[in-house]
């Protein structure tokens, strides 16, 4: 018996798209810390899972069950992304999705919003709840900018950080809504190897300083053997490999998967 605390379950995980079965029979836990890579050949239905996860897609079968700090939910059917997001569950996305004409500042404190506590009374007449409200987001907008440091960019549009630093707004925005798992899509896409290797360091960071649980998508494998505990592999919507990553390295149908059948044989 796993004695750790079970945060995450998904059983028989199915989605059709048009008679085509993109996932089928999807099946993982998470438990309470983890850092579990979900990795596969493109098209391999990882995108799919996270869609499922986070709300965006409706499964056609199975169950999703999620335990939040104080109980058991379960997700069954469409559950929309920002109920998803106020139980706990917050992502990142392959393409960076910023708003891209508001501050570095301003993308923070739109994720903060959901802990507000005025009324609208105290918004139209800027009452004192409504001032302090506004202060506290500054201020927690500013500490979460400053642990990534770009504090000192707050004021900038987003559009204007460089690639790098847009990853660390998104991730900052999705940590903002004081999440409990966190799911990250490709988030070294487009980046080179240095900051490839820095962001390793910052999921670590996160893991460890956010008592977050972390499912990450990723397609290089230098990051995803270097930090993740545990790893799933799909292809073709179906799972091929569970196991530690050095394990799964060496598996022949995740060799096959990646690099072909002529892999395994020479």
């Amino acid at each position: 018996m796993d004695k750790r605390e079970l945060r995450l379950k998904i059983t028989d995980l199915s989605i059709i798209f048009g008679g085509l079965k993109a996932v089928s029979d999807f099946s993982c836990e998470l438990y309470s810390g983890e850092l579990v890579g979900l990795i596969g050949p493109n098209g391999a239905g990882k995108t799919t899972v996270f869609n499922m996860l986070s709300g965006i897609y409706t499964p056609t079968g199975g169950e999703i069950s999620f335990w939040d700090r104080h109980e058991k939910i379960h997700i069954v059917g469409r559950t929309s992304p920002a109920r998803l997001n106020r139980i706990g569950i917050a992502r990142t996305f392959q393409n960076i999705r910023l708003f891209n004409n508001l501050t570095v500042e301003d993308n923070v404190r739109i994720a903060l919003h959901a802990g507000r506590t005025e009324n609208p009374l105290d918004v139209l007449f800027r009452l004192p709840r409504f001032r302090r409200d506004e202060q506290r987001m500054i201020d927690q907008a500013g500490e979460l900018l400053s642990i990534f440091k770009i504090a000192h960019k707050k004021y900038e549009l987003a559009r204007n950080l460089p690639y790098g630093e847009q990853r660390k707004l998104e991730i900052v925005r999705a940590l903002a809504s004081n999440p409990i798992l966190l799911l990250l899509d490709e988030p070294a896409a487009g980046m080179n190897p240095q900051e490839t290797e820095e962001l390793m360091k910052l999921i670590s960071f996160i893991r460890r300083e956010f008592h977050l649980t972390i499912l990450l998508i990723e397609h290089d494998m230098r990051l995803v053997m270097g930090i993740c505990e545990r790893l799933l592999v799909l292809d073709y919507g179906r799972t091929i490999a569970e196991g530690l990553p050095g394990d799964i390295r060496r598996n022949p149908a995740v060799i096959k998967a990646y690099l072909g059948e002529e892999a395994l044989h020479g």
